[in-house]
């Protein structure tokens, strides 16, 4: 079940892992179904092109709409899925609300949940993925968690069976796919530039903290180039606030031309969890736009920095980074990208 951008990558990597297993490729049959949280073509379709994912073979076509009207439309489409396919499990990734729908879709017709990137915790309640994850957790009957982090927090909520460290499934696309980044020639990602990409909803729905994370990107004294979601695009609009001449706002990109983007930016400002792995994985330096990270190993590594949006302190923490050594890139010592093939042995063993 996948719905957004870090999905498609995901399940991707579950897809190779399940081609590359001898037993898997005569006793698995993957059934891909998307649940059309993110639609534009740039935010979907060139993913499943350039990652070699599968056609999904029932796309819901959500779109976009409330909490409530989302994960409501995506429950009606997912229950009719499932009734119609049986399936032995079903397998969620990450934190949004296709994950949500997914899981409470499955449980409720007793079919069993896998939860890919499990255990992640912001301990902040306000933040709608962590009700998800939170709730995905609970209903799953096997968590893959990428971290040692993520196996204590689950720990610490009852959740000790069915989990599983098994590294994280986007290190495996990154290792996957980066000497092909590598050839990408991408819009504005020429010369010294900062990446900024702003999503979520507790930076985009603040007016206040919105303007103030704007100027800051105008006052760097750098280029900024910033691939712009949707929605955030539809803030700004609404709000009547434009960027400063030093910002150049770009459509959003691919996987491809993003993991490029990323190696070579001189720094990144960003509000996403994926952004901010890929950012300690290639050495990037990395400013978190947010109070908390559910990352805190990238923290501990001094690979990132968490900083509260605002005018003011994101230039300063910008001009300390800039002042300071570039972080060594750092590994995913417990997956070495071979983390979703972890999976499918697990899931192999336990079902066959």
């Amino acid at each position: 079940m996948v719905g957004a951008r870090p999905q498609f990558v995901k399940a991707a990597m579950l897809e190779r892992a399940v081609a590359a297993s001898s037993v898997a490729r005569r006793r698995v049959r993957l059934v891909l179904v998307h649940t059309g949280q993110h639609y534009d073509r740039r935010m979907s379709g060139v993913f499943f092109r350039e990652l070699g994912l599968s056609h999904p073979s029932e796309n819901l076509s959500v779109g976009s709409g409330t909490h409530a009207e989302q994960t409501a439309k995506m429950l009606v489409g997912l229950e009719r899925v499932l009734q119609q396919e049986r399936p032995a499990l079903v397998i969620t990734y990450g934190d949004t609300n296709s994950t949500l729908a997914a899981t409470l879709a499955a449980a409720k017709l007793g079919t069993p949940v896998a939860h890919v990137e499990a255990g992640l915790r912001s301990f902040n309640r306000a933040m709608p993925e962590e009700i998800n994850r939170v709730v995905s957790d609970q209903l799953s009957q096997w968590c893959f968690c990428p971290t040692q982090t993520a196996v204590r927090n689950l720990a610490r909520e009852g959740v000790r069976e069915g989990v599983h460290l098994i590294g994280d499934v986007m290190y495996d696309a990154l290792v996957a796919f980066r000497g092909a980044a590598g050839h990408r020639r991408v819009s504005g990602g020429k010369g010294a530039y900062a990446l900024a990409t702003i999503h979520r909803a507790e930076n985009t729905d603040d007016p206040q903290r919105l303007r103030g994370i704007v100027r800051a990107l105008g006052r760097l004294g750098m280029r900024v180039v910033w691939p712009m979601h949707p929605r955030t695009r539809a803030r700004l609009a609404a709000l009547g606030v434009t960027v400063g001449e030093s910002v150049e706002v770009i459509e959003p990109v691919s996987y491809l031309e993003m993991l490029a983007l990323e190696e070579r930016a001189a720094l990144i400002l960003t509000d996403s969890g994926g952004v901010q792995k890929e950012a300690a994985w290639l050495g990037a330096p990395c400013l978190t736009l947010r109070t908390e990270t559910e990352w805190v190993e990238t923290v501990r590594a001094g690979a990132n920095r968490v900083v509260a949006p605002g005018e003011q302190t994101i230039v300063a923490a910008v001009r300390r980074l800039l002042n300071a050594p570039r972080p060594k890139p750092l590994i995913d010592a417990i997956g070495r990208g071979r983390a979703a093939e972890r999976i499918v042995d697990v899931l192999l063993r336990e079902l066959l």
